[in-house]
């Protein structure tokens, strides 16, 4: 299995854009959280998982780097990679990037990243609770590689 996956895809809306005539960084955390979606969804731990067992994936800690600017209208696509996955926890980042027109494919470097630390939570319990053993295998079968940017904090002034 690819230790990195595009599983979601969207373009820029009006709506997104800033003062400055470009993506407002809230809209950068709202697509990574929809890409977070987009990988539970493919772990199993879709809207049916949490209707059944009353467990979601809790964001407790994120990191955001702001690279590029992104302008209306753009294609984007969020690469994400699993770095690692334990009893009630996952660690994945996403990459995203800006999509040529004609092929939809993504092009350059990344304009934004996001790091991301999730608990497995029982929302009745109110207490992190272990994953499901197979949306735990599906994660760890992803884990790949940190990139060097990766568990960097906030840069000193």
């Amino acid at each position: 299995m690819s230790a990195d996956l595009t599983l979601f895809r969207q373009s820029v809306q009006d709506e997104w854009i800033d003062y400055n005539g470009h993506l407002s960084e809230a809209y950068y955390v709202l697509v990574f959280g929809f890409a977070t979606d987009a990988l539970m969804d493919a772990a199993g731990l879709d809207a049916g998982y949490r209707a059944r067992s009353g467990c979601s994936l809790y964001t407790v800690e994120a990191h955001v780097r702001y690279l590029d600017e992104v302008a209306r209208g753009s294609q984007l696509a969020v690469r994400t990679t699993v770095l690692g996955a334990d009893a009630k926890k996952v660690r994945l980042l996403h990459e995203m990037y800006v999509c040529e027109a004609s092929s939809g494919e993504p092009v350059g470097e990344a304009v934004a990243t996001e790091e991301l630390c999730a608990l497995h939570v029982d929302q009745g319990a109110g207490r992190a609770a272990p994953l499901p053993d197979a949306a735990r295998g599906y994660l760890t079968g992803l884990a790949g590689p940190a990139p060097e940017w990766a568990g960097r904090g906030i840069r000193k002034v």
